[in-house]
């Protein structure tokens, strides 16, 4: 009879579409609606038109072709056989042989409806859920609990946000786009429900069970919450599970361990607690769990959880919210029911009382058993489970198990953890850090040149942290361990006396509130003791609750959970180059209360990020280590870093090889190089623009009217504007070193081997120059001759010189009346917090940091290293206008972005934007060049210094030592490339012959470039 009234339902249907009715909703066959006993089945007594409005959830696209399929899998199977479809077992992927074989066992034999997997790893379980697949007769779910993504269960992959963090995002659009992700994964994975989102409203901090887990303490902030997951999962193929029905918000025990007690009135649990469920219902929420509470207001008999009762199950959730979708029990194994009722018995009530899906059953076939027992008994009819066969069946159908899945093994690792994926991860955690408090406007940091900054971390490792703050500012770092006292206080507190500003990260925090959260009474204790000194910024890395010890300290930010991202995007709060957009989605104090926070700007500094968020190709990018490895290998250095940012961002930066070709020491992205001509840009030509932007200087005017003393020389009427544009007549280069050497050895009259009042000049190690050496190199400078003019041209023909920047140096240090390396720190350096770019670096840089050049056996007779390259700027100093300065590519990478920005960089306002555009521009027809920079080769189509690629835009320079710094203004890009080719022998030209910079900017433009037919990356 059973498919008799099945048979004639799928008719109607037909019969409906066939007369012009389309879009309608099916109802469930066994719904509360009015009904008529046909047989021992039940009949739906509606009109056509209440059919119509009533919604169905589970319904897929082509309704006929879904009920076809459900009708030929029922009817192939025996009650007892259907009956396992409701029953779904926990898997592991990370057990032996013994417990694959016991599932496979219940599969075969009960006809499991599907599994729930647990710990594992991803390819151990797709290989598993391939094989219980093949053994089935019928397509099983496999669910898992993934409330924050598949790393919640599995090993190698990327972790999700927790629902706390994203209860602080600004809007739900990436919560959207997470739930689309973990639905992609969980495809990859041939996996088809979710247990998520949790949609509790946490209203009590002492939660020991949701807390964390939960979007937040207000309704229609979880719920908007909740919708967006929900949304994101089932759009793309994968069915939501909203929890813990009907509300796990106020509990002070744990459902796990034993049956917590609700003893809120109906009232209150339908104004809050059911508030999610209804807006997530009427938008269609395919499945919910019921969760393990005795709530008496519901259900007044002794110890019923709320899973067993019908009044919540089918009154409450089926018959007076109208939910049509999937009901599932949570895991039965949970103390909440099993310290009251034995497996197979609590399997049985949980039936009686409507649910759809015995989750985590223990034992099947005694389960099985007691259901056709109660049946023969009358307690519960066939019919009944009939329908819900239906359903599950239905729900099967719609995730796409009518067809034989099968889940691609190769590359699966790969494919779970794309950039795309990273990227949206950290987008999450960004805009979810939360700012608690911020006395006068404190953050971001401003003025950097006044503050002495320590950080302090306390509690945990804060290497990622401290490594961050590095890229902003000189910082110098501390680590104690939890629970400070008298002895460690006084120890810390001697350490921090120097400093005027101290960045805190609390770590080290737990999720429990029955510990404190993990917060040591005796660290907050100190932290605001400090705080009266000092000014203190707290970043707490862990649960909002914790954030509450905070109360009263200035300038607090709350990151919710503590991990790479969060480590990684606090100091580009602190410092400016990243806003903070979160808002607090919990009350934790009379000041801090829902909607707390989302108000501080960033100062438009770099950030740090992924290719992929700034529309790039990370798998293009990749080909940078094919081309630094083949010139490793080839000799063309020993080691270098290659640093790229689009629009504000670096979204590249990589260290490769060695310090040397012996390999004693690795590269990173801290080695410090000598960067030889990129002095001239980012040091003399920088001071020029900044005298230019202000009017001290005219690029029209002679040098002489800066330099009198020129004026009777054959300098004096070289205009400043030829002079920059290496269209003087200046030669290319003067050995200065010959002249103070001879017969291959040091004239003694010019160097010692140990310093003195007069010999004073640090040449390289165990080697100083007579104090009056840099007067020596200025006069011959200056008696230089200059070449000969072409006499068909008004002015001299190209020459690149190195004389253009001692001339240049010597105007600056005349126009702003102080040494050209102690006005630009104080000028540019220091207020942009970029501590590693300097001249003579062993006077605040250990020798281990910094990349050695050549052995050079012509002039200095030993290893140079620490000491700049070029003879001519060690003989002057250390600080000469062509060459000297010493850098990071971080570093670099910030001096150009202040060009790119038009001479503003964070709250710094340096240059002009028209002098800037001006000096970066061509300047005659005669060469490729601006005014001290270099450009891309117009002409020959083989880019001069920049690669092919590179618009005529570019401007940048390159320097002896092996490096490059680029920028382009049309795509707000930088390249930063640095290394040290010189090392051992300065006449080694391989890295030039074998195009490794400009073939490596040339990636960089590919990886820009939209592909004509979609990749594999982006289809994924």
């Amino acid at each position: 009879m059973r498919i008799k009234v099945w048979s004639t339902l799928l008719g109607l249907a037909m019969i409906f579409q066939a007369d012009g009715v389309s879009g309608w909703d099916f109802p469930s066959m066994y719904s509360n609606a009015n009904t008529i006993e046909v047989g021992n089945s039940s009949f739906i007594k509606d009109s056509v038109e209440s059919i119509k409005e009533r919604k169905d959830p589970l319904m897929a696209g082509d309704y006929r072709k879904q009920m076809s399929w459900v009708d030929s899998v029922f009817n192939s199977q025996t009650f007892e056989q259907r009956l396992g479809q409701l029953f779904m077992v926990a898997a592991y992927s990370n057990r032996d042989a013994k417990h694959r074989e016991e599932i496979a066992k219940l599969i075969k034999e009960q006809n499991l409806g599907g599994l729930i997997f647990f710990q594992g790893g991803p390819v151990r379980q797709a290989n598993l859920t391939n094989y219980y697949q093949s053994i089935s007769d019928t397509p099983l779910f496999i669910a898992m609990d993934a409330e924050w993504g598949i790393n919640m269960r599995l090993d190698s992959v990327i972790t999700f946000p927790k629902a706390m963090t994203l209860g602080a995002l600004p809007d739900e659009k990436l919560i959207y786009d997470m739930g689309k992700e973990i639905a992609r994964q969980f495809t990859e994975l041939g996996m088809h429900i979710n247990f998520a989102p949790v949609v509790d409203v946490n209203s009590n901090p002492d939660n020991p069970v949701i807390g964390y887990r939960a979007f937040g303490e207000e309704k229609r902030l979880v719920t908007r919450k909740s919708m967006a997951y929900m949304k994101g999962l089932q759009e793309h193929g994968v069915i939501a599970n909203a929890k813990h029905f009907p509300g796990h918000g106020d509990t002070e025990s744990d459902s796990h361990y034993t049956l917590p007690v609700i003893r809120h009135s109906q009232n209150r649990i339908f104004d809050i607690d059911l508030y999610p469920y209804r807006e997530l219902i009427d938008e269609d929420l395919m499945s919910v769990m019921v969760a393990h509470l005795h709530i008496p207001s519901l259900d007044s008999e002794k110890n019923k959880a709320t899973t067993l009762s019908k009044y919540v199950v089918t009154d409450l959730l089926k018959d007076q919210m109208n939910f049509e979708g999937l009901v599932f029990t949570d895991a039965l194994n949970m103390k909440g029911v099993s310290s009251y009722y034995k497996p197979g018995e609590v399997d049985l009530l949980a039936l009686q009382a409507g649910n759809d899906i015995l989750l985590y059953s223990e034992d099947v076939p005694k389960a099985k058993e007691m259901i056709m027992q109660a049946i023969s008994e009358g307690k519960i009819s066939q019919e009944e489970i009939d329908s819900r066969v239906i359903k599950v069946l239905k729900a099967k159908y719609w995730a796409g198990l009518n067809e034989a899945p099968k889940i691609k093994i190769d590359g699966l690792i790969d494919r779970l953890n794309s950039k795309q994926t990273s990227l949206l991860v950290e987008r999450l955690f960004a805009n979810s850090i939360t700012v608690t408090s911020n006395k006068n406007s404190f953050l971001p940091l401003r003025n950097l040149d006044l503050l002495n900054i320590a950080s302090l971390t306390i509690g945990g490792d804060g290497k990622v942290f401290q490594e961050k703050i590095d890229k902003y500012a000189k910082v110098d770092h501390f680590n104690i361990d939890k629970g400070v006292n008298g002895n460690s206080i006084k120890e810390i507190n001697d350490k921090l006396a120097p400093y005027n500003t101290v960045i805190v990260g609390l770590m080290g925090l737990t999720n429990s509130p029955s510990r404190g959260f993990g917060i040591n009474q005796s660290d907050i204790n100190f932290i605001k003791e400090l705080s009266k000194e000092k000014s203190v910024i707290v970043a707490l890395f862990g649960n909002a609750y914790a954030s509450k010890s905070l109360n009263g300290l200035p300038h607090n930010i709350l990151t919710f959970e503590n991990n790479e991202f969060t480590q990684r995007l606090v100091p580009e709060i602190i410092f400016g180059g990243r806003a903070a957009r979160g808002m607090m989605p919990v009350s934790i104090s009379e000041n801090i209360k829902v909607g707390s926070g989302g108000y501080l700007e960033g100062l438009g500094k770099l950030s740090y990020s992924y290719p992929e968020s700034q529309g790039m190709n990370s798998t293009i990018l990749s080909e940078i280590d094919q081309i630094m490895e083949a010139g490793i290998r080839k000799k063309a250095t020993p080691g270098g870093v290659v640093l790229v940012a689009k629009n504000g961002q670096v979204v590249f930066e990589k260290a490769y090889g060695y310090h040397d070709y012996e390999k004693t020491q690795a590269v990173n992205t801290k080695t410090i190089y000598d960067l030889a001509s990129i002095t001239k840009v980012l040091a003399t030509t920088q001071a020029v623009m900044f005298l230019a932007s202000r009017d001290i200087i005219d690029m029209d005017k002679p040098i002489s009217r800066y330099l009198p003393e020129l004026k009777l020389t054959n300098k004096g009427d070289l205009l400043l504007k030829d002079i920059m544009a290496h269209e003087a007549g200046l030669v290319a280069f003067i050995p200065y070193y010959v002249n103070t050497v001879q017969a291959g050895s040091w004239k003694n009259e010019y160097y010692r081997d140990s310093a003195s009042e007069d010999y004073n000049i640090p040449i390289s190690n165990d080697m100083y120059g007579r104090q009056s050496l840099r007067d020596s190199i200025w006069n011959w400078t200056i008696k230089s001759d200059l070449r000969k003019p072409d006499p068909n041209r008004r002015r001299y023909s190209y020459v690149y010189s190195d004389l253009t920047m001692y001339l240049m140096q010597a105007v600056v240090e005349r126009m702003t009346n102080q040494p050209m390396d102690e006005f630009m720190d104080q000028n540019f350096y220091t207020p942009l917090g970029l501590y590693t770019l300097t001249f003579n670096p062993l006077r605040k840089i250990s020798l281990e940091n910094i990349a050695p050049t050549e052995d050079d056996v012509a002039f200095r007779k030993r290893l140079v290293r620490g000491f700049v390259h070029d003879p001519g700027a060690a003989m002057y100093g250390g600080v000469a206008g062509h060459a000297g300065l010493f850098g990071t590519a971080n570093d670099l990478a910030v001096m150009m972005q202040l060009m790119l920005n038009g001479g503003k960089y964070g709250d710094v306002n340096l240059l002009d934007e028209k002098t800037i555009k001006e000096f970066t521009k061509r300047q005659s027809n005669q060469s490729r060049r601006g005014w001290g920079w270099d450009k891309p080769d117009p002409e020959k189509g083989k880019g001069g210094g920049a690669g092919v690629l590179a618009p005529k835009s570019t401007f940048g320079h390159t320097g002896f030592t092996g490096t490059a710094v680029w920028a382009d203004p049309e795509n707000d890009l930088i390249y930063v490339f640095l290394s040290n080719r010189v090392h051992p022998d300065a006449s080694n030209n391989a890295l030039l012959k074998e195009g490794v910079r400009t073939e490596i900017q040339d990636v960089i433009y590919r990886s820009m470039m939209k592909p004509e037919r979609p990749s594999r990356l982006a289809e994924e």
